[in-house]
């Protein structure tokens, strides 16, 4: 906690940046898509790794985790919500027992089953060729943590856009070991944040972000976040932003969440300009 800067050397911070870290995974992709763009939307600037010359490849993220459990197809987060409050759309499925392939073969599937989200960057996993070539690494907190790691695959795209330099990957699992564990995780990551966030909210320019970079173990680092520009409107309470700060990244940061704890989630670090980083597009609650 004294890593902190001073007025932020708080436990309930602490513990959430703790809880972000459980959630943050080590993304390694090993194929490039013939579909990337030359550049990037408007822009003469190149989009990463469009002229690879070779299509295998292999480049290092990070990405940050949510989880949903699901029973009977009904569907909850971490708040034990069955809807989004961003978009009210309910967490319902048509079918009523775990899509995943082992219960698809069998004859008594699994009607509880975890649905695992997988945010980062769109240039880092940019189409489901990429993300059928794409593996996670859990728990990849240092290198004595081997037995503890959880490696996820069997990826598929949930949405991506490019503009908005944002990726929305997905992975099932009926492991009840496994998806109870990130569940709980998910659970507590939401206590946390709503003490954090109502002791900061609107008066703190404070950020962090925890990463793997260079593909290595987690690093968290801090700063302040130093613009929010407005992208566009997403409902009569959210705009679209996007953030530049100070807090230092590395290759392999690419896709980390982006905390500021003054306003809110859903930024993810997309680049460097200048002295500066900057996001992707993400929520901002609009000024009362």
């Amino acid at each position: 906690m004294t890593d902190l800067p001073r007025g932020y050397r708080d436990i309930e911070l602490y513990e959430f940046i703790k809880a972000t870290a459980d959630r943050t995974v080590r993304i390694k992709v090993q194929k490039v898509s013939p579909h990337r763009p030359k550049f990037w939307p408007n822009s003469k600037d190149e989009y990463p790794f469009c002229n690879a010359q070779d299509d295998a490849c292999m480049r290092m993220g990070t990405g940050e985790i949510k989880v949903y459990k699901f029973i009977d197809g009904c569907g909850y987060n971490g708040r034990g919500r069955n809807y989004n409050f961003l978009s009210g759309d309910r967490y319902e499925r048509e079918y009523k027992t775990c899509p995943c392939e082992k219960c698809k073969q069998s004859d008594r599937p699994k009607n509880t089953w975890w649905e695992i989200f997988i945010h980062t960057a769109a240039h880092v996993v940019f189409d489901d060729i990429e993300a059928s070539h794409t593996t996670f690494r859990l728990f990849y907190d240092d290198q004595d943590s081997s037995s503890c790691q959880v490696n996820l695959g069997n990826v598929s795209v949930e949405s991506v856009n490019v503009e908005k330099d944002k990726s929305k990957l997905k992975c099932v699992t009926c492991d009840e070991k496994l998806g109870n564990r990130l569940y709980e995780l998910m659970r507590h990551f939401c206590e946390l944040w709503k003490k954090v966030k109502d002791k900061y909210k609107k008066k703190s320019k404070f950020t962090f972000i925890v990463s793997h970079p260079h593909g290595c173990t987690k690093q968290v680092s801090v700063g302040e976040w130093v613009g929010n520009h407005k992208f566009g409107d997403f409902s009569d309470t959210y705009d679209l932003t996007k953030l530049t700060y100070t807090t230092s990244t590395c290759p392999g940061s690419s896709g980390a969440a982006v905390h500021c704890i003054g306003f809110g989630t859903g930024h993810f670090h997309s680049g460097t300009l200048g002295k500066v980083n900057y996001s992707g597009v993400g929520h901002y609650m609009k000024k009362v």
